[in-house]
């Protein structure tokens, strides 16, 4: 359970790290894990598995818009591998985890939105550009979803962790605006639209290898090249307070697993219900 402190620090910068809660042999599984999906192996699919630095990475909206990458570059993005893995499921039930995202999203029902692997290999891996995940995810409001990025390996500088923009959750929504300098620096396309006060000043988000960052739906991130030896796999799962509708404005990946009318609340068992009081 988080603490008053914690919560408060959520609060004002829309990010917070967790702790360590997979122990060696729990990472050790889910890397197993992964290898299978990713190798095409597993019995079950998930609902993406390939490269967001092909073609097709086009549906991701403005996530690479002002990149500079080589054609050699890789992340590999698996949506969904719960769908597909039965220990990944039972990550995205970890009481811990599906607690304190009830708690920073004050609720009393959490459910899945969906998964997501981000894997960028060593010296190949490509950077994910600035973004906010709300403005990606046109199917769904409010914007109050929380996601808990788990790390499958240190996720340090050198081999490309997020960093994140402190306050920005609470500056609306910005995604068209947000670009990147060479040097992976954020910045605003039309800065007067900022909110009197913003900081555009981004801080690494450094997470050891099995624990947990959490960041809110609004905040500015992202992650620059993998030019290291090392590797960066880490499994972030993307959860709905009770509350959350489906409002559709535009097509969406899970937008054909949807069984509810607009203006529904978000359930079925593709979203399903991982933590609940009462």
């Amino acid at each position: 359970m988080l603490s008053a402190a914690q919560l408060e620090e959520f609060e004002k910068n829309g990010f917070l790290k967790g702790d360590v809660i997979l122990s060696d042999e729990e990472v050790e599984s889910l890397r197993d894990e992964l290898d299978l999906v990713m190798e095409g192996k597993s019995v079950k699919r998930p609902v993406l598995n390939r490269n967001l630095k092909d073609g097709d990475s086009k549906s991701e909206g403005s996530l690479y818009d002002n990149m500079k990458m080589s054609v050699n570059e890789k992340v590999v993005q698996i949506v969904n591998i719960w769908m597909a893995s039965d220990a990944f499921f039972k990550h995205a039930s970890h009481p811990r985890l599906t607690e304190e995202i009830a708690q920073l999203c004050n609720t009393d029902t959490v459910r899945i939105w969906h998964d997501q692997i981000q894997y960028k290999p060593p010296v190949s891996g490509g950077p994910t550009g600035w973004h906010q995940d709300h403005p990606l995810w046109p199917i769904i409001q409010p914007a109050e979803l929380v996601s808990a990025w788990v790390a499958l390996d240190d996720a340090v500088i050198e081999n490309g962790c997020m960093w994140m923009v402190p306050g920005s959750h609470k500056w609306g929504n910005h995604q068209k605006y947000l670009a990147s300098t060479p040097d992976f620096k954020p910045y605003h396309k039309q800065p007067e639209l900022l909110p009197e006060g913003a900081v555009v000043e981004a801080v690494p988000f450094e997470i050891k290898k099995g624990q947990v960052g959490y960041h809110h739906c609004m905040t500015w991130h992202g992650s620059p090249h993998n030019r290291s030896q090392l590797k960066r796999r880490a499994i972030a799962v993307h959860y709905m307070p009770g509350h959350t509708r489906y409002e559709p404005t535009s097509k969406h990946v899970m937008h054909d697993y949807v069984e509810v009318k607009p203006g529904e609340i978000l359930a079925g068992e593709h979203f399903p219900v991982v933590f609940g009081r009462g």
